[in-house]
C-alpha cells in the first residue's frame, strides 16, 4: 500500500491527523529494512506505527500469507486487527485466539488472508490442524514480546519460528525491556528505538499523580467518595483479584455508579460487552484487574485509581498506560489504607484531602448498550444496524452510538433516557428479513 493512502485513511477512519515522532522513526528506519525492536511507554501508539509499516510493504495482488502478528492476549490481537482492518485496502487481514470460534476462524483462513494476527497457542494449533501454512510470511511482528514471554509462550513461539523458515523482516515492540532475550525470539542485528525515557510528550508528562488515604483497611468508602467528587469522564479502577473486581463493581452499582467489571475469570463474550460498554459511554468507571492494563482498546480514560498497590514498577507503568493516550491529560489516584507505604516508583504530586461529604449522589452514563443476535456471519453490516434502528424507533441516526460488530453478535449504543422505548419498539421488527433476539446488555 502508498503510505500517503494510509495515512489518509488513518486520519479518516481512526481520527489520527499526524504521526507522533516515534511513529515516523518506525517508518523511516523500517524502509531501510532489516530487524526492529521498538521500545516506548503504552499508549504511545506502537500498533499503528507497526501496522502502517506492514501495509507499506504488502503487496495486495500476491495470493498467500505475507505476513503474521504475535500478541499475548486476545485483547490484544483484537485491538491490532481492528487497526490493521481499518486501514486496510485490497488486503484480507484474519485474527485467531482462544475464546473465539475455531470452526469460524478455519473457515475464514479458507481464502489466504494476507496478514494474519493470533496468540501463540491458537496460531500454533491451527498450524499443526493444517488450517493456515506460515511458512511463506516474510514478516513477524511480535507485540508485546516481554508479556509473550512472561506468559510462559516459550515452547510454542519456538515451534512457530521454526515454521517460518523465509522469515525477511522482524519487528519486536514492548513499553519494558528485556535484558536477555532467548535465542529464538532474538533478531539478528536489530535497529533498536528506544523512546522509554526520552519520547517528546510521553503520556508519563502529562499525567498528575495523587496519593489517597483511605479511612480503614476496606477502602469503599474512600473509593466512593473519589468518584463522586472528582469524577469527569471514564475511570479505571484496577484491583489486584477477581473476587475484589466484582465486590468493587457491586459496591459501585448500590452507590448508583454507572460501572461495569472486566478480569479473565469472565466468558469472553460477557469480557467483549464489558469493553464495549465501556467505550460506549454505557459505563462510566471499569473495575479490572491488570489484564485491562494492556491490549484493550480502550480511549477517553480520565482517570486511574490504583484501589490496591500494584505488584511492580511495570505493572504501575501499565496500569497508568491507559490514560494520557495519544495527546490527553490524565490523573492517576493512589490509595492507601492506614500504614500502607507508597511504593518508591510513585511519583506523586501530593496527598489528595476527600471532602466528608459529597453532595453528587451516582454517575449516570449518557447511553445504554444493545445486544443484538447477529452480527458478521449473519451478513450484518454497521449500515444495516443504523437502518433497521432508526426505520423502526424514534432513535435518529444521529443519536446511535458506538456499534460493534463481532461474528455472531452486534453491540449497539443509544441513548439511556430512551432505551426501554426503543428496546420495546425492535422487539417485532426485523432486521435484513429476520427477526433477531435484542436485550439490554449488562455487565
Amino acid at each position: 500500500m502508498n503510505r500517503d493512502e494510509i495515512l489518509r485513511l488513518a486520519a479518516e477512519r481512526l481520527g489520527i491527523a499526524r504521526l507522533n515522532t516515534m511513529q515516523q522513526q518506525v517508518l523511516e528506519a523500517g524502509s531501510h529494512g532489516g530487524d526492529l525492536m521498538v521500545l516506548a511507554p503504552t499508549g504511545s501508539g506502537k500498533t499503528l506505527a507497526f501496522a502502517a509499516l506492514l501495509l507499506e510493504a504488502m503487496q495486495p495482488q500476491r495470493e498467500r500469507l505475507q505476513a503474521v502478528v504475535i500478541a499475548p492476549s486476545r485483547e490484544l490481537v483484537m485491538q491490532i486487527h481492528g487497526v490493521l482492518q481499518t486501514l486496510a485496502a485490497g488486503i484480507k487481514v484474519t485474527c485467531c485466539y482462544g475464546g473465539h470460534s475455531v470452526a469460524d476462524e478455519r473457515q475464514s483462513l479458507q481464502v489466504v488472508p494476507g496478514i494474519v494476527v493470533a496468540t501463540p497457542g491458537r496460531l500454533l494449533d491451527h498450524a499443526r490442524r493444517g488450517h493456515i501454512d506460515i511458512g511463506p510470511a516474510r514478516w513477524l511482528v511480535l507485540d508485546e514480546f516481554d508479556k509473550t514471554l512472561e506468559l510462559g509462550f516459550d515452547d510454542e513461539m519456538r515451534q512457530l519460528l521454526r515454521l517460518m523458515p523465509g522469515l525477511d523482516r522482524r519487528v519486536l515492540t514492548s513499553a519494558t525491556r528485556l535484558d536477555v532475550l532467548p535465542d529464538f525470539v532474538r533478531p539478528a542485528h536489530p535497529l533498536t528505538l528506544d523512546f522509554l525515557q526520552h519520547m517528546d510528550n510521553a503520556p508519563a508528562s502529562r499525567m498528575k499523580v495523587w496519593t489517597v488515604e483511605a479511612d480503614g483497611k476496606d477502602k469503599l468508602a474512600t473509593l466512593r467518595r473519589l468518584l463522586l467528587s472528582r469524577h469527569e469522564g471514564k475511570a479505571i479502577v484496577f484491583v489486584n483479584f477477581r473476587d475484589t473486581v466484582l465486590r468493587v463493581h457491586d459496591a459501585l452499582r448500590h452507590a448508583r455508579i454507572a460501572s461495569t467489571a472486566y478480569h479473565g475469570g469472565m466468558e469472553q463474550v460477557e469480557r467483549e460487552k464489558a469493553v464495549a460498554m465501556f467505550n460506549n459511554g454505557s459505563a462510566m468507571v471499569l473495575v479490572t484487574t491488570d489484564l485491562a492494563s494492556r491490549g484493550l482498546d480502550i480511549a477517553g480514560v480520565s482517570h486511574i485509581v490504583h484501589y490496591h498497590l500494584p505488584t511492580s514498577a511495570e505493572a504501575y507503568t501499565h496500569r497508568n498506560g491507559r490514560t494520557a493516550r495519544v495527546e490527553a491529560t490524565g490523573e492517576v489516584y493512589v490509595l492507601l489504607a492506614p500504614g500502607e507505604q507508597c511504593p518508591g516508583y510513585v511519583d506523586a504530586c501530593g496527598r489528595l484531602e476527600l471532602p466528608e461529604v459529597v453532595e453528587r449522589r451516582g454517575i449516570e452514563a449518557p447511553m445504554a448498550t444493545l445486544h443484538i443476535k447477529a452480527g458478521r456471519k449473519e451478513k450484518i453490516s454497521r449500515a444495516d444496524v443504523v437502518g433497521f434502528i432508526v426505520n423502526n424507533s424514534g432513535v435518529e441516526a444521529k443519536q446511535i452510538g458506538r456499534i460493534d460488530l463481532h461474528d455472531h453478535y452486534t453491540l449497539v449504543a443509544v441513548p439511556r433516557a430512551a432505551v426501554h422505548v426503543t428496546l420495546q419498539q425492535l422487539q417485532a421488527a426485523k432486521i435484513k428479513g429476520h427477526r433477531v433476539r435484542i436485550t439490554l446488555a449488562g455487565v
